[in-house]
């Protein structure tokens, strides 16, 4: 993405729908304290790079790609995901067998709207 903050906004005026209170959906609308979408790319940048960042990675890193993505140690980190989200969580052979197009569209809409969780790197 741009690290100008441009992907937070809707340049290209498509049309994304409505909110429900009826108001077209554009831009990304960003919090109080963000001065325009390049303050809030600046002040997540300085974020991510300050120390407490630095010397925590390792625990994301669990979290996203290792030991806590799955199992008991995921349960324990209160990061559990839908099962289908996981790789492997769907059997599209076994999907694709049962030759029921709802149930094929409901589960690619399903990893589409929620997406997937990345592939378990680190085992311990």
């Amino acid at each position: 993405f741009a690290g100008d903050g441009s992907f937070l906004k809707n340049l290209q005026g498509l049309d994304l729908g409505d909110k429900q209170n009826g108001q077209a959906v554009g831009d990304v609308e960003l919090p109080l304290w963000a001065n325009d979408a390049e303050d809030l790319i600046a002040r997540h940048r300085e974020a991510l790079e300050c120390e407490h960042v630095s010397a925590n990675l390792h625990s994301w890193v669990d979290l996203i790609f290792g030991c806590k993505q799955t199992g008991a140690e995921a349960d324990e980190a209160d990061n559990l995901f839908y099962p289908v989200t996981y790789q492997g969580g769907v059997d599209w052979g076994e999907v694709a067998a049962r030759d029921d197009p709802g149930e094929r569209r409901a589960l690619e809409l399903q990893v589409a709207e929620f997406g997937q969780c990345p592939r378990q790197l680190f085992s311990q």
